[in-house]
Parts: structure tokens; C-alpha cells; sequence
């Protein structure tokens, strides 16, 4: 970056700036504490413990030490600043540096800046410099003042009641999502946060926990968040990764010879694992009569001691040795001939979890009863307002991901607890709360050739919008 002199004057003047605020934050008291507080909050819920990451902006510290890393690194412009930030938190590294000129030899899991970029000089400089020390599974958190508020802060500056700032930037969530474009990132989400910023009993967090979720007040927000990854480079071409399918069958005989037939090579090699669930047919023994006359064919078979849908997968999931774990429904409504689809979506990095889609082709006439479509309809739109991705068919069986991200999804199971009897909801809303990348895949839903559906309508519609008020509650309103 050419260092002009108007560049130099405005980061000098902006050191100084926050020198001074330093030595003040002391002895002054301002009423940006519970604002400050309840960032904490938002963030505990983005990072994860024990992650490698990086606070651009740091300040005092203290947001960057709340999120216990397992390597943290806080840098800022104002030395003052940063002499705090190590004598508040002797855990964490820190150091002054000007974002535009960062050369740092680590990457990081997280980088946050936290109300930095209103002060930058030149966002896309500064959002490139952190993509040269970005994984490609890195998460870019930013917050930033709404204009909306301009006013209401500069009379609270003028008051003594917040921290003074020099002349703002003021961008708005569509200039935040260009310039971390032109950077080289990906916006996963966007949302609003903060309707309240002063510790007002009762009034506070009904307004910063639910009323800012809520039209018209979330355009009312005073920060807005951006959740970005890096644009994956699609150099997906030069490696090819194994694969698991897991294929959960209850009663369905009829269909398991056309699955060994039909299923199709993907990758470096597949594995198709059955888990029968306490069949009325003879599906388990029909499943090994076909193992034994595809040898050819890498499988395997185990016998669900649980029941539901969700402790079959999970228990597929536990005997997959893939790189890319599968679901596929053995009802055979969903082709196995389309799986490649799914397969080069996930190695492409276009998404972290494809989601399959059944509500955008035309479906075969008995394919899914009219209610059925109905409620999967208003469910979708249910859902991608609660988890902030688009998210079209919740219950379509077919779904990929990677095993790692299956991992880390089970070994953080525990903040929703074994909730989900169909499997699906266990991967989305993990998904969403690893900030993964969902994509939707359309495909095109065939009617049964064999055996009757297992979803009950009225049973599993109530279930769904238990799975409406469990997700608002893990996920939206936190």
C-alpha cells in the first residue's frame, strides 16, 4: 500500500486519538459497559473455546479473553492500548501494529474487529491483508455502528456517556458485503444486534435477546454483524477424497437391490453402510444376500439397537471411514445417480453442508401428499429466518458433509442435547452453530416403487415445530 501523507496523518491522528482514550478508560466510567457486555455474549455464541484467533482492534483485551482461545493474538494502532491489553490479560499476545501494513506468519480460526472498520482508512486493503492469514475454513467476524444510530452516539459522546471517536466511516451492510467480496471473502450471514445498549432492567434483554430478531425493529439494530469465510479457490480438481453413504432402511426389501445396482463410484472410492432398523420385512435379509452378490461393491450392515431415523445416521455415521459422509434415504425418492452432484459441490467448497431440495422441480404425482408439501414449505421459511441461511427443504433425507465437520458437530452435540429423531435437524442446526456454509442442491423427488412411507403426518408436524421453538430458542433468541 502507497504510504501518502494524508494516510500517514490519519493514522498518526487516530494513534493519538485512542492513546489518549486509553490513559482516560482509567479512571472514566461510561455507559458503554453493557454494550460492550453483551458483544461478549454474541461472540461467546460465534467462537468456540480453545480456537486460534486473532482480535484486529483489540483494545483493553478483554472481548479477545473472554472467548478463551487456545492462541489468541490482540494487535491495535494506540500503543497505550495494547500496554493495558497485556497487563488486563497476560494470556493472550499482544501487539502494536497497523492493520494495512499486517504481516503476521500465523493463520487463525476466528478474526474479529469489533467497531474497527468505521475507523479504517481503507477497508479492502484491510480485509486483504487478513485473508493472506485466513485458512480456507477460517470465520471473519465483524461488527459495525449503524448509521441509524449516528446521532443518538454523537449526543452520547457529547455528554461524557460514550467513547469519543474521530470522523466515522458510517458503511452499510451492502458496502461491507462488496468490499469483503473485492477482499477475496464470502458473506455467510448478516444480522443486527443491540436495541438497547443501556442496562435497563427487564427492558434490555427483552429488546436485545427477542425484540431486535423481530420486524420492523431488527432495522432499528445499532450494530450490525457480517459473518464472512474466504472464496474457495476450486482446486478441488487435483485431489479426489473417499466417500461414505449411509443408508438408513426400515421395510424396505423392494428397494435394496436397485441401491446396489444404481449406486455410483464417487471420488477415490464408496462405501454404502446400511443400518436396518427393525424391519417387519425381510430388509436385513435381503441387504446381505446383495453384499454377498456384489463383492465388488464396498459395504457393510449393522442392525439398529435404537430407533428413529436420527440414531440410525448417527450410528452410520460412527462405522464411516470416508472423507465425505452421505445420507441417502433407501425409499430411493431420491436418485442415487444424483449423489455425484452433492459430492462435487462439497469439494468444490461452494458449501460445508448441502442441504438436498425436493420443493423446486415438479415431483412425481404421488411423490409427497399435498399437506406434506404445505407444511415443508412453511417450515423452510421458518427455518431460514431462524438460522439466518437459506435453508428451502428441512426433511429431504439427503444430505453431505465433511467427516470433520460431522466431528466437530457431535463433539458440540451436547449444547442441544439428543433432541432430534430424524438426524436432519442434528446437522443443521450444528451446522449453523459452527457458522458452516449451508447450500441447497434441487433435485428431483420420485414417488415410491416400493413400501409406504415412514413419516407420520400429525406425529412428526408436531415434532417440527418443537424443532421450530428448540431452534429459536438454541440459535435465534440467545
Amino acid at each position: 500500500m502507497h504510504k501518502t501523507k494524508p494516510y500517514l496523518n490519519y493514522q498518526k491522528k487516530h494513534a493519538d486519538h485512542w492513546d489518549s482514550i486509553a490513559q482516560k478508560q482509567d479512571q472514566w466510567k461510561s455507559w458503554g459497559g453493557y454494550y460492550r457486555k453483551r458483544l461478549q455474549q454474541i461472540h461467546q455464541f460465534l467462537v468456540p473455546p480453545s480456537m486460534k484467533v486473532l482480535e484486529v482492534g483489540c483494545g483493553r483485551g478483554d472481548l479477545l479473553a473472554s472467548l478463551k482461545p487456545s492462541k489468541g493474538v490482540g494487535i491495535d494502532l494506540s500503543g497505550e492500548m495494547v500496554n493495558r491489553a497485556r497487563k488486563r490479560n497476560p494470556e493472550i499476545t499482544f501487539q502494536q501494529a497497523d492493520l494495512h501494513e499486517l504481516e503476521l506468519d500465523k493463520k487463525f480460526d476466528f478474526i474479529i474487529m469489533s467497531d474497527l472498520i468505521n475507523e479504517l482508512w481503507d477497508v479492502e486493503w484491510a480485509f486483504k491483508n487478513i485473508a493472506k492469514i485466513s485458512y480456507p475454513s477460517t470465520r471473519v467476524i465483524l461488527n459495525y455502528f449503524s448509521r441509524f444510530w449516528e446521532l443518538p452516539l454523537n449526543l452520547a459522546k457529547t455528554l461524557g456517556t460514550a467513547t469519543p471517536t474521530l470522523t466515522q466511516n458510517w458503511l452499510s451492510v451492502e458496502d461491507v458485503n462488496n468490499l469483503l467480496y473485492l477482499a477475496g471473502f464470502e458473506v455467510i450471514r448478516n444480522w443486527g444486534e443491540v436495541l438497547c445498549p443501556l442496562p435497563i432492567p427487564f427492558l434490555a434483554p427483552f429488546c436485545n435477546r427477542y425484540l431486535v430478531r423481530l420486524w420492523p425493529f431488527r432495522f432499528l439494530a445499532m450494530t450490525g454483524f457480517t459473518l464472512a469465510r474466504p472464496i474457495p479457490r476450486g482446486n478441488h480438481k487435483q485431489k479426489k477424497y473417499s466417500v461414505s453413504v449411509i443408508v438408513p432402511a426400515r421395510n424396505e426389501e423392494g428397494n435394496i437391490p436397485a441401491i446396489f445396482e444404481r449406486m455410483p463410484e464417487m471420488g477415490k472410492g464408496t462405501e454404502v453402510i446400511f443400518i436396518e432398523g427393525h424391519s417387519r420385512d425381510n430388509t436385513y435379509q435381503v441387504i446381505e444376500k446383495n453384499i454377498k452378490k456384489h463383492p465388488h461393491k464396498k459395504s457393510a450392515l449393522f442392525h439398529q439397537k435404537g430407533i428413529g431415523k436420527g440414531d440410525a445416521v448417527r450410528l452410520g455415521f460412527s462405522k464411516a471411514t470416508g472423507d465425505i459422509l452421505m445420507i441417502m434415504d433407501a425409499d430411493l425418492t431420491v436418485p442415487p445417480e444424483d449423489l455425484p452432484r452433492f459430492y462435487h459441490a462439497l469439494v468444490s467448497g461452494k458449501g460445508e453442508l448441502i442441504n438436498g431440495v425436493r420443493l423446486v422441480y415438479p415431483m412425481e404425482k404421488r411423490a409427497m401428499r399435498f399437506l406434506n408439501l404445505i407444511g415443508n414449505k412453511a417450515f423452510s421459511i421458518i427455518f431460514t429466518y431462524l438460522l439466518g441461511q437459506p435453508i428451502k427443504d428441512s426433511l429431504c433425507g439427503t444430505k453431505v458433509l465433511w467427516k470433520t465437520d460431522y466431528e466437530r458437530i457431535a463433539a458440540s452435540r451436547a449444547y442441544f442435547g439428543d433432541f432430534d429423531p430424524f438426524g436432519d435437524f442434528d446437522l443443521i442446526f450444528g451446522a449453523a452453530k459452527l457458522n458452516l456454509k449451508i447450500v441447497d442442491m434441487p433435485i428431483r423427488y420420485h414417488e415410491r416403487v416400493y413400501g409406504t412411507t415412514n413419516i407420520q403426518r400429525w406425529k412428526h408436524g408436531l415434532l417440527l415445530l418443537r424443532m421450530v421453538l428448540f431452534a429459536a430458542r438454541r440459535l435465534k433468541f440467545i
